[in-house]
Formats: structure tokens, C-alpha cells, sequence
């Protein structure tokens, strides 16, 4: 069984923001895959399917971006999922918006929703889905600018970047995260669009 999970925040307010790339590449999968979020537990809504014959349960934490490692490791415990089965998909600002990095481990990089799912799993060797939104202005707010909104131009671009890293999380668990890595590190977003489908069914 594998766990992936999209980091956001939760409520009306934070829809379809910078910082809720995670929550919006989660509904594409679920959407993809038939699977129903409709399980409300340990801080978080979630639902169970499968991805070519590997139990997976998809999962948004609803405990505010900050505290997302309270959702996450109470349910690996229920379920006896290891961090090197659980995927964690999330936005980062050093990557121009849409542009996709798979990673197997690493540190939080300044990302909080991160720093916290390290600080409860006591590793931080698990897999992540890396989503670009982009450096902010350099006048702005970091806060503001992870909770504004895209533009209508860049909104495009994000759209097809949820479906790229839907599938990149999906090929963690079918192809194993170097095959992964090797499929969606360093190609033009456009390249990794080709190989989309492989896992996923089609709309």
C-alpha cells in the first residue's frame, strides 16, 4: 500500500492558490483513477483505489499547510505504511511554474507543510512531487504570494502541471523513483505531457 498526499489548506478562500498545487494534482488523480475523497479522518479527507494492482489511498490534510504532519502520520500508522511508501505532493518556488521534480529524499527547503511531515515522521528520507509556481516578486510578501492566485496564462500552464505530476507519482510506485526521476527531472514539461497516460487512464 502507498499513501500520496497534496498539501494545501483547506476552505474556500484557499482554492486553486500557489500553495494549494498539491490539494488541486490530488483532485486530478482521484478524478483520473475513480477514487472518491470521502473518508474524513485523522485531519484529513481521503480516499482508497488502485494503481495497476498497488493498493493506494489518496489524501489532503486539512490541518492548515503548517501542521500537515499531524494528518499524515497517524494515518501511515493505522494503515503500516513506511515513509518510502508515501508520496507527498507540493508547490515550490524555486521551480518556474509547471515544471516537475521528483525526488526520493531531502530537507524541507524552507517549505513548512515539509518541515512538519519531517518533524512527525522522524525522517525525511520519503519521495516527493515537486510543482513549480515560480519565484515571487522580489517586493512582495512570500505569504501573500504562495496564497494568491495564478494568472490566467500561468492558470493553463498549472492545469497541465497537475496532470504531470499526477502521473510522476504514479510512476514512483509503478516504475520505482529513479525511472521516475529519470522520466520528469530536467525534460521540458512538454517532454513529460508525452509520457502522461502510461499510468493514468485517459479523460
Amino acid at each position: 500500500m502507498y499513501i500520496i498526499a497534496g498539501l494545501g489548506n483547506p476552505g474556500r478562500e484557499y482554492e486553486h492558490t500557489r500553495h494549494n498545487v498539491g490539494f488541486d494534482t490530488i483532485d486530478q488523480l482521484a478524478d483520473r483513477l475513480g477514487i472518491t475523497l470521502n473518508e474524513s479522518k485523522f485531519k484529513g479527507i481521503f480516499g482508497k483505489g488502485m494503481i495497476e494492482g498497488e493498493k493506494v489511498i489518496l489524501v489532503k490534510p486539512l490541518t492548515f499547510m503548517n501542521n500537515s504532519g499531524e494528518c499524515i502520520r497517524p494515518l501511515m500508522d493505522y494503515y503500516k505504511v513506511e515513509p518510502d511508501h508515501f508520496i507527498v505532493i507540493y508547490d515550490d518556488i524555486s521551480l518556474e511554474p509547471g515544471m516537475i521534480r521528483v525526488r526520493g529524499k531531502g530537507s524541507a527547503g524552507g517549505h513548512n507543510g515539509i518541515k512538519s511531515l519531517i518533524q512527525h515522521l522522524g525522517t525525511q528520507d520519503f519521495p516527493r512531487v515537486r510543482i513549480g509556481i515560480g519565484m515571487k516578486p522580489s517586493q512582495m510578501d512570500l505569504a501573500d504570494y504562495v496564497l494568491g492566485h495564478f494568472d490566467q496564462v500561468t492558470r493553463k500552464v498549472m492545469e497541465e502541471a497537475y496532470r504531470d505530476g499526477a502521473e510522476a507519482a504514479c510512476a514512483v510506485i509503478t516504475d520505482g523513483i529513479q525511472k521516475a526521476m529519470s522520466g520528469f527531472n530536467g525534460a521540458a514539461r512538454k517532454d513529460n505531457s508525452e509520457k502522461n497516460g502510461k499510468h493514468i487512464p485517459k479523460e
